[in-house]
């Protein structure tokens, strides 16, 4: 959410940043926005004149009480009873209308990085650079579920039964490589100076809206039928959410978090659940990064933080790529984010395993997190990113880590947490 200032001093930046994220039909929004800001200003003003005018008779009152003037007293007497029929409807005007300026703020993007490239969707974002060979061995890689079954690791089939398409069920050492890279994943984030946490699996409506935009929770979150609770469709969420309507001490910043959680996502608006897949489904586990910092700290902080996922996914030889995305694919919370892709050798092309954003103080305004500064409160910046989140990675570890034989060697950074075992052999 944008500062109301910003509004009121420089509205045509607004309406700028509306043009670059290809949103011009909420221009208008803007306009309403000032009217109303303007309109409740007012009534506060008012509200303020006649609160200073209902003590000062107040106060002379009780002089002419003091005179025995009773007369004259209970006369002013009448005028505060009337004015605290007047203010209580000034009171009761503020509120709705302070609420519609909110709703409105919360629909507009926030401000994005001068350095966001322009463009109306992900087919405009910029490849950035490289990490690893990215090659195509000389057999014919199957499909990673083909893998999977070869390797007696997944059963989709009796998943649809008990729950659909969307669910699997993960078994044998392709489950125990599931846990060594969820695993893997929290040590290293540990040893870079992270905390690690696990986080609430459900959160309240209060907090789902001060971490992404209403449409965002339409199309991921499931409601819990008959309570204020949701859950989780990435622990993001829920480790934002732990530093609502908190000051922070510069001292106490960064702080610096790798949570594990399971993940729940509805998947509205995907071009079809993968039935054979586990690319795009309801329900996976993944380990976070996120960071809460000084405003003048959060671009070094975006820097590590991608850097940190390519360091991760090169540990365990998977080729990746770092895609820059253009104002059009940028969700309105976002100031600027990268994703990056794991190279594929079945379908030789790259696809997203994890994504790093700023979102300066968008969060942190909606959630009421600031930084007690000599000079005053300010509002903190929030980052986060993907440190890696299976099944999804395990399609293309399984794809870079294939032997023609069928079997799937196990890289030295995860062979502690598989036993010291060297490969996953297929089934005879």
């Amino acid at each position: 959410m944008l500062d109301i200032k910003l509004f009121r001093e420089n509205p045509e930046l607004v309406k700028e940043n509306l043009k670059k994220k290809f949103q011009e039909h909420k221009i208008e929004m803007v306009d309403k926005i000032i009217k109303l800001d303007q309109d409740y200003r007012n009534l506060k003003t008012q509200a303020d004149n006649l609160r200073g005018q209902r003590n000062a008779l107040s106060k002379q009152i009780g002089q002419l009480m003091g005179q025995k003037k009773f007369d004259e007293a209970n006369l002013i007497k009448q005028q505060v009873v009337d004015m605290a029929d007047e203010l209580l409807h000034l009171e009761e005007s503020e509120q709705p209308l302070f609420k519609e300026i909110v709703n409105l703020q919360m629909q507009i993007p926030n401000i994005i990085d001068d350095t966001v490239p322009i463009g109306k969707d992900d087919t405009e974002n910029v490849e950035l650079e490289r990490f690893g060979e990215a090659s195509i061995p000389k057999f014919i890689v199957p499909h990673h579920i083909d893998i999977m079954e070869a390797l007696n690791g997944v059963d989709l089939e009796s998943a649809r039964k008990t729950s659909g398409a969307g669910f699997y069920y993960l078994m044998g050492d392709i489950a125990r490589l599931h846990s060594a890279v969820l695993a893997y994943a929290r040590d290293f984030m540990i040893d870079k100076g992270f905390t690690y946490t696990i986080p609430p699996y459900m959160i309240r409506r209060s907090v789902v809206e001060g971490v992404m935009s209403f449409e965002e929770m339409e199309n991921m979150m499931y409601k819990i039928e008959g309570e204020d609770l949701y859950l989780i469709g990435t622990s993001e969420h829920s480790m934002i959410g732990k530093f609502i309507d908190t000051i922070l001490k510069p001292d106490q910043l960064p702080q610096t978090l790798t949570s594990y959680s399971p993940c729940f996502r509805k998947e509205v608006g995907a071009h079809g659940l993968e039935e054979r897949g586990v690319y795009r489904i309801h329900q996976f586990e993944k380990q976070e990064m996120v960071v809460v910092c000084d405003p003048q700290e959060s671009k070094k902080w975006f820097e590590f933080m991608w850097k940190a996922s390519v360091e991760l996914f090169q540990s365990m030889d998977i080729p990746v790529r770092v895609i820059e995305c253009c104002s059009g694919d940028l969700a309105d919370l976002k100031s600027k984010s990268v994703d990056v892709e794991a190279f594929s050798p079945r379908q030789n092309k790259y696809f997203e395993v994890c994504s790093c954003s700023n979102l300066t103080d968008a969060q942190a305004r909606r959630l009421q997190i600031r930084i007690d500064t000599p000079e005053g409160k300010v509002f903190a910046h929030t980052l986060n990113n993907t440190v890696v989140a299976p099944p999804r990675m395990l399609i293309a570890y399984l794809e870079n880590n294939l032997n023609e034989d069928g079997s799937v060697n196990i890289t030295k950074a995860l062979q502690p947490y598989m036993g010291f075992k060297e490969k996953i052999e297929a089934r005879k």
